[in-house]
């Protein structure tokens, strides 16, 4: 049976409502679309550090790209609580070590989920020697992503580091559906594929396969016959 983790969330939330002081969270960011309406949503109770660390991401250029992305929002979105970005290294060569003998995986098979694991336990060690109070992604935001994964992941590091993990599964109350509106709204680039050159190739193909379709497609016809149909 799936975990509902939205309700956890909002019983975590509820839990921190008394709390004078303001908990410490540590984001991990995948990109700024996914991570507009997470800030939105929990900056009036937390105090969040947005960690950009996504080593998957190529080429060099499109990291660049998407932290600069992530920086302007978080400059840019109105916020009640302090909102920072610390940004990770970018060490392409720790993602393709993971995946080794992985890169025929279909998208969301075994090699994500090491992908997953290698950015969410960089994300753990990061909050714990900070010594933050909460840890989570910004990944479950994605209709792509499973949140059921992502968050059984996110437990598991949580008690080999010691630090607690907050439970999401963002799509969930029409958050996917806001992230598209704030990206909209504030012009922040988006990409067609999560940022690997595997999940680059398969978009590729898919993009070709569609073109093929439409190339295929009988021309509409025109004039009288046109009108007719």
């Amino acid at each position: 049976m799936k975990e509902n983790y939205q309700r956890k969330l909002e019983k975590v939330l509820e839990s921190l409502a008394d709390r004078v002081d303001r908990p410490r969270l540590l984001l991990h960011s995948c990109c700024a679309p996914c991570s507009s309406y997470v800030l939105e949503y929990l900056n009036r109770g937390f105090d969040i550090a947005v960690y950009y660390f996504n080593p998957n991401i190529a080429p060099a250029e499109e990291f660049e790209r998407r932290v600069a992305e992530q920086i302007r929002l978080a400059e840019a979105l109105p916020h009640e609580g302090r909102i920072e970005v610390i940004r990770g290294e970018y060490a392409p060569e720790l993602f393709y070590d993971a995946v080794r003998g992985h890169e025929d995986d279909p998208e969301g098979g075994e090699r994500c989920g090491i992908c997953f694991r290698l950015r969410l336990e960089a994300a753990a060690k990061l909050a714990a020697q900070r010594g933050d109070d909460f840890f989570t992604t910004t990944l479950t935001i994605s209709p792509l992503k499973d949140a059921q994964r992502l968050n059984a992941i996110g437990m598991e590091l949580a008690e080999q580091y010691g630090i607690s993990w907050l439970p999401s599964d963002f799509k969930k109350k029409n958050g996917y559906k806001r992230s598209c509106e704030l990206s909209a709204e504030y012009g922040l680039y988006r990409q067609d594929y999560c940022g690997c050159v595997f999940s680059q190739r398969d978009a590729m193909k898919r993009r070709a396969e569609r073109d093929a379709v439409s190339a295929a497609a009988p021309a509409p016809l025109s004039g009288e016959l046109a009108a007719e149909g």
